[in-house]
Protein backbone atom coordinates (compact mmCIF):
# COMPACT_ATOMS: atom_id res chain seq x y z
CA UNK A 1 0.00 0.00 0.00
CA UNK A 2 2.89 2.35 0.68
CA UNK A 3 4.27 1.87 -2.81
CA UNK A 4 1.08 3.06 -4.42
CA UNK A 5 1.41 6.54 -2.92
CA UNK A 6 4.46 7.08 -5.18
CA UNK A 7 2.13 7.27 -8.19
CA UNK A 8 -0.29 10.22 -8.18
CA UNK A 9 -1.01 10.22 -11.91
CA UNK A 10 -0.58 8.08 -15.01
CA UNK A 11 0.47 9.11 -18.52
CA UNK A 12 -1.72 7.71 -21.29
CA UNK A 13 0.45 7.12 -24.35
CA UNK A 14 -2.67 6.96 -26.54
CA UNK A 15 -2.97 5.67 -30.08
CA UNK A 16 0.03 7.48 -31.57
CA UNK A 17 2.77 9.94 -30.70
CA UNK A 18 2.85 11.46 -34.21
CA UNK A 19 1.28 14.93 -34.28
CA UNK A 20 -0.20 14.62 -37.77
CA UNK A 21 -1.89 11.32 -36.93
CA UNK A 22 -3.21 12.78 -33.66
CA UNK A 23 -4.87 15.67 -35.54
CA UNK A 24 -6.54 13.24 -37.96
CA UNK A 25 -7.66 11.04 -35.06
CA UNK A 26 -9.01 14.08 -33.19
CA UNK A 27 -11.28 15.08 -36.09
CA UNK A 28 -12.32 11.48 -36.76
CA UNK A 29 -13.16 10.56 -33.16
CA UNK A 30 -14.87 13.89 -32.49
CA UNK A 31 -17.20 13.20 -35.42
CA UNK A 32 -17.67 9.62 -34.18
CA UNK A 33 -18.59 10.83 -30.70
CA UNK A 34 -21.09 13.34 -32.10
CA UNK A 35 -22.62 10.52 -34.17
CA UNK A 36 -22.78 8.30 -31.04
CA UNK A 37 -24.55 11.03 -29.05
CA UNK A 38 -27.00 11.83 -31.84
CA UNK A 39 -27.77 8.25 -32.88
CA UNK A 40 -28.27 6.79 -29.42
CA UNK A 41 -30.25 9.77 -28.12
CA UNK A 42 -32.46 9.52 -31.22
CA UNK A 43 -33.20 5.86 -30.49
CA UNK A 44 -33.89 6.53 -26.79
CA UNK A 45 -36.28 9.41 -27.48
CA UNK A 46 -37.98 7.74 -30.47
CA UNK A 47 -38.72 4.57 -28.49
CA UNK A 48 -39.72 6.37 -25.28
CA UNK A 49 -42.13 8.72 -27.05
CA UNK A 50 -43.86 5.99 -29.05
CA UNK A 51 -45.86 2.83 -28.46
CA UNK A 52 -42.69 0.82 -29.09
CA UNK A 53 -41.68 1.29 -25.44
CA UNK A 54 -44.38 -1.30 -24.61
CA UNK A 55 -42.65 -3.95 -26.73
CA UNK A 56 -39.82 -5.79 -24.91
CA UNK A 57 -37.43 -5.73 -27.87
CA UNK A 58 -37.57 -1.94 -28.16
CA UNK A 59 -37.67 -1.51 -24.38
CA UNK A 60 -34.31 -3.31 -24.23
CA UNK A 61 -33.07 -1.37 -27.27
CA UNK A 62 -33.65 1.95 -25.51
CA UNK A 63 -31.61 0.77 -22.52
CA UNK A 64 -28.92 -0.61 -24.86
CA UNK A 65 -28.66 2.87 -26.42
CA UNK A 66 -28.39 4.41 -22.93
CA UNK A 67 -25.64 1.97 -21.89
CA UNK A 68 -23.81 2.61 -25.18
CA UNK A 69 -23.96 6.34 -24.51
CA UNK A 70 -22.68 6.02 -20.94
CA UNK A 71 -20.08 3.41 -21.85
CA UNK A 72 -18.40 5.36 -24.63
CA UNK A 73 -18.58 8.58 -22.57
CA UNK A 74 -16.27 7.03 -19.95
CA UNK A 75 -13.49 6.75 -22.56
CA UNK A 76 -14.02 8.81 -25.71
CA UNK A 77 -14.06 12.41 -24.31
CA UNK A 78 -10.74 11.79 -22.52
CA UNK A 79 -9.29 10.27 -25.70
CA UNK A 80 -10.37 13.30 -27.76
CA UNK A 81 -8.94 15.79 -25.25
CA UNK A 82 -5.62 13.96 -25.00
CA UNK A 83 -5.21 14.06 -28.79
CA UNK A 84 -4.85 17.87 -28.68
CA UNK A 85 -3.06 18.32 -25.36
CA UNK A 86 0.65 18.09 -24.67
CA UNK A 87 0.39 16.36 -21.30
CA UNK A 88 -1.75 13.25 -21.64
CA UNK A 89 -2.16 12.53 -17.95
CA UNK A 90 -4.90 11.11 -15.76
CA UNK A 91 -4.90 11.16 -11.98
CA UNK A 92 -4.69 7.95 -9.97
CA UNK A 93 -8.26 8.40 -8.70
CA UNK A 94 -9.44 9.35 -12.20
CA UNK A 95 -7.83 6.23 -13.62
CA UNK A 96 -9.51 3.92 -11.10
CA UNK A 97 -12.85 5.70 -11.62
CA UNK A 98 -12.56 5.29 -15.39
CA UNK A 99 -11.73 1.59 -15.00
CA UNK A 100 -14.74 1.00 -12.73
CA UNK A 101 -17.30 2.96 -14.80
CA UNK A 102 -16.10 1.52 -18.10
CA UNK A 103 -16.47 -2.07 -16.90
CA UNK A 104 -19.75 -1.21 -15.14
CA UNK A 105 -21.49 0.08 -18.27
CA UNK A 106 -19.72 -2.51 -20.45
CA UNK A 107 -20.99 -5.30 -18.20
CA UNK A 108 -24.52 -3.85 -18.33
CA UNK A 109 -24.36 -3.83 -22.13
CA UNK A 110 -23.27 -7.47 -22.32
CA UNK A 111 -26.14 -8.56 -20.05
CA UNK A 112 -28.69 -6.43 -21.94
CA UNK A 113 -27.56 -8.06 -25.20
CA UNK A 114 -28.18 -11.42 -23.51
CA UNK A 115 -31.64 -10.25 -22.44
CA UNK A 116 -32.40 -9.17 -26.01
CA UNK A 117 -31.35 -12.59 -27.30
CA UNK A 118 -33.65 -14.26 -24.77
CA UNK A 119 -36.49 -12.00 -25.91
CA UNK A 120 -35.99 -13.10 -29.53
CA UNK A 121 -35.76 -16.74 -28.46
CA UNK A 122 -39.09 -16.56 -26.60
CA UNK A 123 -40.77 -14.58 -29.41
CA UNK A 124 -39.78 -17.11 -32.09
CA UNK A 125 -39.59 -20.43 -30.22
CA UNK A 126 -42.32 -19.93 -27.58
CA UNK A 127 -44.73 -17.38 -29.11
CA UNK A 128 -47.78 -18.58 -27.11
CA UNK A 129 -45.98 -17.84 -23.81
CA UNK A 130 -44.40 -14.57 -24.95
CA UNK A 131 -46.71 -12.13 -23.15
CA UNK A 132 -46.23 -14.03 -19.87
CA UNK A 133 -42.49 -14.64 -20.10
CA UNK A 134 -41.71 -11.13 -21.36
CA UNK A 135 -44.09 -9.03 -19.28
CA UNK A 136 -43.04 -5.50 -18.26
CA UNK A 137 -42.25 -6.77 -14.78
CA UNK A 138 -39.92 -9.43 -16.23
CA UNK A 139 -38.28 -6.85 -18.51
CA UNK A 140 -37.67 -4.52 -15.55
CA UNK A 141 -36.15 -7.46 -13.68
CA UNK A 142 -33.78 -8.14 -16.61
CA UNK A 143 -32.58 -4.51 -16.58
CA UNK A 144 -32.13 -4.60 -12.79
CA UNK A 145 -30.20 -7.88 -13.05
CA UNK A 146 -28.03 -6.38 -15.82
CA UNK A 147 -27.14 -3.42 -13.60
CA UNK A 148 -26.37 -5.74 -10.67
CA UNK A 149 -24.25 -8.00 -12.88
CA UNK A 150 -22.41 -5.01 -14.32
CA UNK A 151 -21.68 -3.71 -10.83
CA UNK A 152 -20.34 -7.05 -9.56
CA UNK A 153 -18.15 -7.41 -12.65
CA UNK A 154 -16.73 -3.88 -12.46
CA UNK A 155 -16.26 -4.01 -8.69
CA UNK A 156 -14.20 -7.18 -9.13
CA UNK A 157 -12.00 -5.51 -11.76
CA UNK A 158 -11.68 -2.42 -9.57
CA UNK A 159 -10.54 -4.45 -6.55
CA UNK A 160 -7.92 -6.27 -8.64
CA UNK A 161 -6.40 -2.95 -9.76
CA UNK A 162 -6.82 -0.66 -6.75
CA UNK A 163 -4.86 -2.81 -4.29
CA UNK A 164 -1.84 -3.28 -6.56
CA UNK A 165 1.35 -1.40 -5.59
CA UNK A 166 2.46 1.07 -8.30
CA UNK A 167 5.98 2.38 -7.83
CA UNK A 168 6.85 3.50 -11.36
CA UNK A 169 7.05 3.88 -14.28
CA UNK A 170 3.65 5.50 -14.75
CA UNK A 171 3.16 5.34 -18.54
CA UNK A 172 0.12 3.35 -19.67
CA UNK A 173 0.49 2.12 -23.24
CA UNK A 174 -3.19 2.63 -24.04
CA UNK A 175 -5.75 5.41 -24.48
CA UNK A 176 -7.70 4.52 -21.33
CA UNK A 177 -7.13 2.83 -17.98
CA UNK A 178 -7.69 -0.91 -18.06
CA UNK A 179 -6.56 -3.84 -15.94
CA UNK A 180 -4.01 -5.46 -18.25
CA UNK A 181 -2.02 -2.26 -18.96
CA UNK A 182 -2.06 -1.50 -15.22
CA UNK A 183 -0.75 -4.97 -14.38
CA UNK A 184 2.39 -4.13 -16.39
CA UNK A 185 3.04 -1.16 -14.10
CA UNK A 186 2.57 -3.00 -10.81
CA UNK A 187 5.77 -3.71 -8.89
CA UNK A 188 4.68 -7.16 -7.75
CA UNK A 189 4.01 -10.59 -9.23
CA UNK A 190 0.68 -10.26 -11.10
CA UNK A 191 0.34 -13.74 -12.62
CA UNK A 192 -2.39 -14.85 -10.21
CA UNK A 193 -4.25 -11.57 -10.67
CA UNK A 194 -4.02 -12.09 -14.43
CA UNK A 195 -5.87 -15.40 -14.09
CA UNK A 196 -8.53 -13.64 -11.99
CA UNK A 197 -8.99 -11.09 -14.78
CA UNK A 198 -9.49 -13.94 -17.26
CA UNK A 199 -12.04 -15.53 -14.91
CA UNK A 200 -13.89 -12.22 -14.45
CA UNK A 201 -13.81 -10.66 -17.92
CA UNK A 202 -12.68 -13.40 -20.29
CA UNK A 203 -14.91 -16.23 -19.11
CA UNK A 204 -17.90 -13.90 -18.65
CA UNK A 205 -17.57 -12.78 -22.26
CA UNK A 206 -16.94 -16.31 -23.52
CA UNK A 207 -19.91 -17.86 -21.67
CA UNK A 208 -22.18 -15.03 -22.84
CA UNK A 209 -20.98 -15.42 -26.43
CA UNK A 210 -21.52 -19.21 -26.40
CA UNK A 211 -25.01 -18.83 -24.86
CA UNK A 212 -25.92 -16.28 -27.54
CA UNK A 213 -24.64 -18.54 -30.32
CA UNK A 214 -26.63 -21.49 -28.96
CA UNK A 215 -29.81 -19.41 -28.62
CA UNK A 216 -29.53 -18.18 -32.21
CA UNK A 217 -28.75 -21.70 -33.37
CA UNK A 218 -32.05 -22.83 -31.82
CA UNK A 219 -33.82 -19.86 -33.42
CA UNK A 220 -32.42 -20.67 -36.88
CA UNK A 221 -33.52 -24.28 -36.48
CA UNK A 222 -37.03 -23.19 -35.42
CA UNK A 223 -37.63 -20.73 -38.28
CA UNK A 224 -37.10 -23.47 -40.87
CA UNK A 225 -40.76 -24.39 -40.54
CA UNK A 226 -41.96 -20.77 -40.90
CA UNK A 227 -43.43 -19.27 -44.04
CA UNK A 228 -41.01 -17.34 -46.27
CA UNK A 229 -42.32 -13.95 -45.12
CA UNK A 230 -42.24 -14.77 -41.40
CA UNK A 231 -38.82 -16.36 -41.79
CA UNK A 232 -37.53 -13.22 -43.49
CA UNK A 233 -38.82 -10.99 -40.66
CA UNK A 234 -37.35 -13.22 -37.95
CA UNK A 235 -33.97 -13.48 -39.64
CA UNK A 236 -33.86 -9.72 -40.31
CA UNK A 237 -34.30 -8.93 -36.60
CA UNK A 238 -31.87 -11.64 -35.49
CA UNK A 239 -29.19 -10.69 -38.02
CA UNK A 240 -29.11 -7.14 -36.64
CA UNK A 241 -28.66 -8.43 -33.12
CA UNK A 242 -25.98 -10.96 -34.12
CA UNK A 243 -24.03 -8.19 -35.89
CA UNK A 244 -24.08 -6.04 -32.75
CA UNK A 245 -23.03 -8.98 -30.55
CA UNK A 246 -20.07 -9.86 -32.81
CA UNK A 247 -18.93 -6.22 -33.06
CA UNK A 248 -18.96 -5.80 -29.29
CA UNK A 249 -18.06 -9.17 -27.75
CA UNK A 250 -15.60 -10.65 -30.29
CA UNK A 251 -12.95 -7.90 -29.71
CA UNK A 252 -13.50 -8.26 -25.95
CA UNK A 253 -12.69 -11.97 -26.17
CA UNK A 254 -9.49 -11.26 -28.12
CA UNK A 255 -8.23 -9.04 -25.28
CA UNK A 256 -9.51 -10.70 -22.11
CA UNK A 257 -9.54 -14.43 -22.83
CA UNK A 258 -5.76 -14.74 -23.11
CA UNK A 259 -3.11 -14.53 -20.33
CA UNK A 260 -2.22 -11.12 -18.85
CA UNK A 261 -0.26 -9.65 -21.75
CA UNK A 262 -0.72 -6.53 -23.86
CA UNK A 263 -0.27 -6.45 -27.62
CA UNK A 264 -0.05 -3.47 -30.03
CA UNK A 265 -3.27 -4.71 -31.66
CA UNK A 266 -5.19 -4.28 -28.39
CA UNK A 267 -5.74 -0.58 -29.03
CA UNK A 268 -7.30 -1.27 -32.42
CA UNK A 269 -9.57 -4.00 -31.07
CA UNK A 270 -10.53 -1.75 -28.13
CA UNK A 271 -11.75 0.87 -30.62
CA UNK A 272 -14.38 -1.62 -31.79
CA UNK A 273 -16.15 -1.94 -28.44
CA UNK A 274 -15.51 1.60 -27.12
CA UNK A 275 -16.33 3.67 -30.23
CA UNK A 276 -17.21 1.74 -33.40
CA UNK A 277 -19.91 -0.55 -31.94
CA UNK A 278 -21.73 2.27 -30.02
CA UNK A 279 -21.64 4.36 -33.21
CA UNK A 280 -22.93 1.62 -35.53
CA UNK A 281 -25.60 0.16 -33.22
CA UNK A 282 -28.21 2.85 -34.01
CA UNK A 283 -27.65 2.34 -37.76
CA UNK A 284 -27.79 -1.45 -37.50
CA UNK A 285 -31.08 -1.39 -35.58
CA UNK A 286 -32.82 1.27 -37.69
CA UNK A 287 -31.75 0.77 -41.32
CA UNK A 288 -33.62 -2.55 -41.71
CA UNK A 289 -36.32 -1.96 -39.09
CA UNK A 290 -39.56 -0.47 -40.40
CA UNK A 291 -41.03 0.18 -36.94
CA UNK A 292 -37.96 2.15 -35.80
CA UNK A 293 -38.00 4.16 -39.02
CA UNK A 294 -41.67 5.02 -38.47
CA UNK A 295 -41.00 5.97 -34.83
CA UNK A 296 -38.19 8.31 -35.89
CA UNK A 297 -40.41 9.83 -38.60
CA UNK A 298 -43.18 10.41 -36.04
CA UNK A 299 -40.71 12.05 -33.68
CA UNK A 300 -39.48 14.36 -36.45
CA UNK A 301 -43.09 15.15 -37.38
CA UNK A 302 -43.99 15.95 -33.77
CA UNK A 303 -40.94 18.16 -33.39
CA UNK A 304 -41.59 19.97 -36.65
CA UNK A 305 -45.28 20.28 -35.75
CA UNK A 306 -44.57 21.74 -32.32
CA UNK A 307 -42.04 24.12 -33.86
CA UNK A 308 -44.60 25.13 -36.48
CA UNK A 309 -47.25 25.76 -33.81
CA UNK A 310 -44.77 27.82 -31.83
CA UNK A 311 -43.93 29.95 -34.86
CA UNK A 312 -47.63 30.26 -35.69
CA UNK A 313 -48.33 31.47 -32.17
CA UNK A 314 -45.56 34.04 -32.42
CA UNK A 315 -46.96 35.26 -35.75
CA UNK A 316 -50.49 35.59 -34.34
CA UNK A 317 -49.20 37.39 -31.27
CA UNK A 318 -47.19 39.76 -33.48
CA UNK A 319 -50.26 40.39 -35.70
CA UNK A 320 -52.45 41.29 -32.68
CA UNK A 321 -49.72 43.51 -31.28
CA UNK A 322 -49.40 45.44 -34.54
CA UNK A 323 -53.20 45.79 -34.81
Amino acid sequence: MDYRTNITEFILLGLSQTKEIEVICFVLFLLCYIAILFGNLLIMISVTWSHLINQPMYFFLSYLALSDLCYTSTVTPKLIINLVTTKKSISYNGCMTQLFTMHFFGGIEVFILTGMAYDRYVAICKPLHYTILMSRQKCDAVIAASCAGGFLHSFGQFLLAVFLPYCGPNEIDHYFCDVYPLLKLACTDTRKIGFLVIANSGLMGLVTFVVLLISYGVILYTVRSYSAENRRKALSTCSSHITVVVLFIAPLLFIYIRPATTLPEDKVFALFYTIIAPMLNPLIYTLRNKEMKNAIKRLCYLMSGSEGNRLKGVTVFHHHTVS
